[in-house]
């Protein structure tokens, strides 16, 4: 199954191993601009985003992302601090990093990331903070 992604805020040799590393697999838009709230509308109709750069979504984003219709956010990174964890697990969207250090912005990354979206199109889950619905954020209470 293909999936309908976007990425936003993508350099030039990220676009390149990312074009690489899907080899037509899944349709994606590539912005170059930032992900906010003015550029939000780009997203509309996708199922997937993927983040580079430590672009920072915070709950106003992730709940701006959840209206157009996003469903997975994938991270070039292995670090998942940009992302607001808790209001992505609210949105009940589901979230994959880069399950090793050493592969920010390479081909490698690059393929983990097409990886996490050919798990997701055939309903699987891989990486580390994978699922926010279920392993990378603690319950959230009506406390909190």
């Amino acid at each position: 199954m293909r999936m309908k992604a976007i990425a936003y805020n993508i350099k030039p040799e990220e676009k390149e191993w990312l074009i690489v590393a899907n080899y037509k697999k899944h349709d994606i838009t590539i912005i170059a601009n930032s992900l906010n709230l003015d550029t939000l509308t780009f997203a509309n109709g996708k199922e997937a985003l993927i983040v580079f750069n430590d672009d920072i979504l915070d709950a106003n984003l992730i709940n701006g992302l959840k209206s157009l219709g996003i469903k997975y956010i994938t991270t070039s990174s292995f670090d998942t601090e940009h992302i607001d964890l808790v209001a992505a697990k609210a949105a009940e969207l589901k979230i994959a990093n880069v399950p090793f250090e050493d592969g920010k912005g390479t081909l490698k990354a690059m393929h983990q990331v097409i990886k996490n979206l050919d798990n997701w199109a055939a309903g699987k889950c891989v990486g580390k903070a994978c699922c926010s619905n279920y392993c990378a954020v603690p319950k959230v209470t009506k406390e909190d």
